[in-house]
């Protein structure tokens, strides 16, 4: 199944398999296990969920690539008005919210940066007066530097702002070194989007490598790493280095994606250890589905069986 991880990265940026994908109702089961829903209260009602579990969460407000000023306005207006409501609901003590800037603007041509910036900073602003926190997705390697530097100077004024880190990448070790000072949240993830041999590890084994050396580094540091993973082998090293490293339980955390291994999470929280759920919500779906897919490629004979019953 690990061979279709690749072609089904590249239809995640096939507009002729979206059209086709879009076709299916949100409610079919291989959505819905992912993503709880488009709107905002679909969201709440999850978070509040988790929370009863014992689970904090990140709230993704799905969307990427915007090439429309307005969008991007709109899409940081949805999350400040998001940041409003978790803390009318009493839940941003255990909630923050994720934020791709590509979906603010950052690709907009001639001033995206510039756009996305005010617009985190918008975002940043609003989740500080809810008692909540940002943190910004890493996209594909093209952004990286881009998303790096927005992040530095997001921290000037909120130095809380997290990172999202992706092992897969050559130079991700090097950047974990440089993000690893005392206050600094770092997410630590493997990577999903298709990237080419010259700046990604592709064999699975040497990404797995490469995430126990950033693991080791972040461990090791004065910030606060927040592990991204659902490897059971990789939750067990983090416990081994956590203890090799004087790491006590709160100064760190593991995520997991919503819907997937949802005993483990809760496991996980019951022994004490702080568990983040990534929660993705809104119309804009599919690319981080087909991702998902990728991760677990098995879920694929699902979905075939959900495409070709709707037609």
């Amino acid at each position: 199944m690990s061979l279709l991880r690749q072609p089904i990265l590249l239809l995640s940026r096939s507009d002729r398999f979206k059209s086709l994908v879009s076709a299916l109702p949100v409610t079919s089961g291989i959505i819905t296990g992912y993503v709880p829903g488009e709107s905002t209260d679909s969201v709440l009602a999850a978070t509040a969920r988790l929370a009863d579990d014992g689970l904090k969460a990140t709230l993704d407000l799905l969307g990427e690539d915007t090439q429309d000023a307005d969008q991007a306005e709109a899409t940081a207006a949805a999350y400040v008005e998001l940041l409003r409501r978790l803390a009318a609901a009493g839940l941003t003590p255990g909630a923050e919210v994720s934020v791709k800037l590509s979906a603010i603007g950052q690709t907009l041509p001639g001033h995206g940066e510039k756009t996305a910036l005010e617009h985190a900073r918008t975002i940043c602003r609003a989740a500080r007066n809810a008692g909540s926190t940002v943190t910004l997705d890493m996209e594909d390697h093209t952004t990286t530097d881009s998303t790096l530097g927005i992040l530095r100077e997001l921290r000037k004024d909120f130095p809380e702002t997290g990172a999202v880190l992706q092992a897969y990448l050559h130079r991700t070790e090097s950047d974990c070194r440089a993000l690893a000072y005392e206050g600094s949240r770092v997410r630590l993830c493997k990577g999903a989007y298709h990237e080419p041999e010259s700046v990604a590890f592709q064999d699975r084994l040497e990404v797995d490598k490469s995430y126990v050396r950033c693991l080791k580094v972040l461990l090791a540091g004065q910030g606060y790493p927040m592990i991204a993973t659902h490897d059971p082998r990789m939750i067990r090293i983090t416990g081994s280095l956590a203890g090799r490293y004087g790491r006590a339980q709160g100064s760190y955390e593991y995520q997991m994606l919503y819907g997937v291994r949802p005993e483990e999470q809760k496991r996980l929280a019951a022994a004490g250890e702080t568990v983040r759920v990534y929660v993705p919500y809104g119309q804009e779906w599919y690319g981080y589905l087909m991702r998902r897919l990728a991760e677990r490629p098995q879920n694929l004979s699902f979905f075939v069986t959900s495409l070709f019953s709707k037609k």
